[in-house]
């Protein structure tokens, strides 16, 4: 009932900068929050950011300073605008949302993923 679609990801050497994208569409009520979760090679998948629909926002420590997190609300559309990339920061980048349809509760939606690889 709900798609999250990715886009932007890539490589880029390191002190370089992308742009990730995501849109939530589908029979959407409302939006509690939306944001990004990251899965490098053989690690878990962590927090890197989240936006809430008070825009209220909450970053990983590894990327503050660096990484910035916005919303379009008319697209149902979170963005992450990442800078001053390091190889640390090479994983698969999903996108997440809490999300209430006219069906159901809030849910807990994934995007299917996007590479992120910061190399020289």
């Amino acid at each position: 009932q709900v798609q999250l679609v990715e886009s932007g990801g890539g490589l880029v050497q390191p002190g370089g900068s992308l742009r990730l994208s995501c849109a939530a569409s589908g029979t959407i009520a409302s939006i509690y929050n939306m944001g990004w979760y990251r899965q490098a090679t053989g690690k878990q998948r962590d927090l890197v950011a989240l936006i809430s629909s008070g825009d209220s926002t909450n970053y990983a420590d590894s990327v503050k300073g660096r990484f910035t997190i916005s919303k379009d609300n008319a697209k149902n559309t979170v963005y992450l605008q990442m800078n001053s990339l390091i190889p640390d920061d090479t994983a698969v980048y999903y996108c997440y949302g809490q999300i209430r349809t006219v069906s159901l509760g809030y849910q807990i939606y994934w995007g299917q993923g996007t590479q992120v690889t910061v190399s020289s």
